[in-house]
């Protein structure tokens, strides 16, 4: 098995970065339909030079580089403990050369790592063993802000008369961005997850922000969901940073998980504008970055 840790890094230094193609081309599409000289329309022009200027520079896009959450497709032949070990290796250097900035703190204590390596839960990574010889890791940097607003519902709830429809899932997703207001940094992207145990509701919730911002659900009812979701939550006029505006949230991509009987979660997780997501494919001495 080789030595991966070179391109994990440049994974890493990607990601935090440079914005993906299709999240820079919804936030230049906000832009221009915010009011010109509007207090979102600024936000959304220093947003997008901020961009610019983190591509060009190799800096963070964000002081807050965020929890490097990596989901990891394997091939059998792959070792699962040298990956981490890799994974691991790579998240230090990439702290030491500041495309990361030091964010493991000791929960108790609040002493910080210094290097972005925690416990096994810090950095978080996922595994999944796949057919074929393509190894692939998306990693998704998510930051503190962003996390802070995310909340799962069970329903029914009572105080916002959900049920357990769709209809009440549109209710506690316009709820969950209604509370954020600006906190989160706004616009936004909502990934939600339908079921599930509280666990597996929240990971499902954060996997969806994997998917390409031009895809949609293959279920036409949730599909359009998501489109009505987005629409109503930008009719709240929160706008960007909570300026007031039209953009407010940008995307919302929903999943659909099995359940017990006795539960219903509804898990929201929000990604804030910098919305830090790439993927690295290796197959033998090949590797392509998306």
């Amino acid at each position: 098995m080789q030595d991966l840790t070179r391109h994990i890094l440049e994974l890493i230094r990607l990601t935090s970065t440079s914005l993906p193609a299709d999240v820079e081309k919804v936030l230049l599409s906000a832009q221009e339909k915010e009011e010109d000289g509007s207090a979102a329309q600024n936000v959304m022009l220093s947003i997008l030079k901020n961009v610019t200027i983190a591509r060009e520079t190799s800096t963070p896009i964000c002081q807050d580089t965020g929890t490097p959450i990596f989901f990891v497709r394997y091939p059998v032949s792959y070792s699962t403990k040298k990956l981490v070990s890799m994974i691991r290796f790579a998240i230090a250097e990439a702290t030491e050369k500041l495309y990361l900035r030091p964010n493991a703190v000791n929960s108790l204590t609040g002493k910080n790592s210094g290097h972005n390596l925690g416990d096994k839960y810090f950095p978080v990574i996922h595994f999944e063993e796949i057919e074929g010889e393509t190894l692939t890791i998306d990693l998704l940097l998510k930051g503190g802000g962003c996390e802070n607003v995310g909340r799962q519902y069970s329903l029914p709830d009572s105080h916002l008369n959900a049920d357990r429809e769709l209809e009440g899932v549109r209710k506690v997703a316009l709820d969950a961005i209604f509370q954020a207001q600006g906190r989160g940094c706004a616009p936004g992207f909502l990934g939600i997850a339908i079921g599930g145990d509280r666990g597996t509701s929240y990971l499902a919730s954060k996997e969806v922000f994997l998917e390409n911002l031009s895809n949609h659900h293959p279920d036409p009812a949730i599909a359009a969901l998501e489109k009505q979701i987005t629409k109503e939550a930008n009719e709240l006029h929160i706008g960007p940073m909570g300026f007031g505006g039209r953009s407010t949230i940008l995307d919302t991509k929903i999943t659909v998980l099995h359940r017990l009987p006795a539960s219903y979660f509804v898990s929201i997780s929000y990604m804030c504008w910098a919305f830090r997501r790439h993927q690295i494919s290796i197959i033998g001495e090949k590797v392509e970055f998306d």
